[in-house]
């Protein structure tokens, strides 16, 4: 059983398969080591730390929790009581909520008790525990003692190599010309490009067509 709280979904792609690791080996085999040690991923925007922590939820059988703490206006840090007794809790965009002690606190309090019962936890931010800028000392011990691990921006031959991994896993052939094309045209967002091509996969199978430069160039109305 998977418990997500207020109404928040898993991605149904969010699996450790749809990510392509690229220089990030080191922080996708750690998520994935299911080691009880807790641990921090952090890395700019779009580099997939929302994927990685829901593909762990996706990928564990025993009760398990996503919290993105970006949505903290969607509930209270009371929220997170009883999460000590999940197998694993990913609380995500912690960044959104330093220097807020309410947050902090119930935090503090989780942290404390997954030790006692053996709750795994996984935390993300944009930033290491080190350089965001706590309220609470007691927290940012506790976040500092994580193990801390850094996913890195793509670069261009690399989001080549991860949209075609996508296509290929949605059963469609991206031919490299086609992948360039885009790559030079469209947001070079990682999430977003693959969000283009699962719109590609749509079209493709609408029109009955390949993923060409002309029918994918006719299909995004690009010029």
């Amino acid at each position: 059983m998977r418990q997500l709280p207020l109404g928040v979904q898993l991605r149904t792609a969010a699996v450790f398969d749809n990510y392509y690791p690229g220089p990030n080996f080191e922080a996708v085999a750690a998520v994935r080591s299911q080691s009880p040690a807790p641990q921090w991923i952090w890395g700019a925007a779009a580099t997939g730390k929302s994927h990685l922590l829901q593909s762990a939820c996706a990928a564990t059988a025993a009760p398990s929790a996503y919290v993105p703490l970006a949505l903290d206006g969607c509930m209270p840090p009371e929220a997170l009581e009883g999460f000590e007794q999940l197998a694993l809790a990913c609380i995500d965009d912690l960044d959104a909520i330093a220097g807020q002690p309410r947050w902090e606190r119930a935090l503090f309090a989780l942290f404390n008790a997954a030790a006692e019962s053996g709750t795994r936890l996984l935390f993300a931010a944009r930033a290491t525990p080190a350089a965001l800028r706590w309220s609470l000392p007691d927290w940012a011990s506790r976040a500092a003692s994580c193990g801390v691990y850094q996913l890195r921006v793509l670069d261009d031959a690399e989001r080549i190599e991860a949209l075609r991994m996508r296509a290929n896993r949605r059963g469609l052939e991206l031919p490299l010309e086609t992948a360039e094309y885009l790559l030079k045209r469209m947001p070079r967002d990682q999430q977003a490009l693959f969000d283009l091509v699962d719109t590609l996969d749509e079209a493709a199978l609408v029109a009955q067509r390949r993923l060409t430069v002309p029918f994918v160039r006719a299909a995004l109305n690009l010029v």
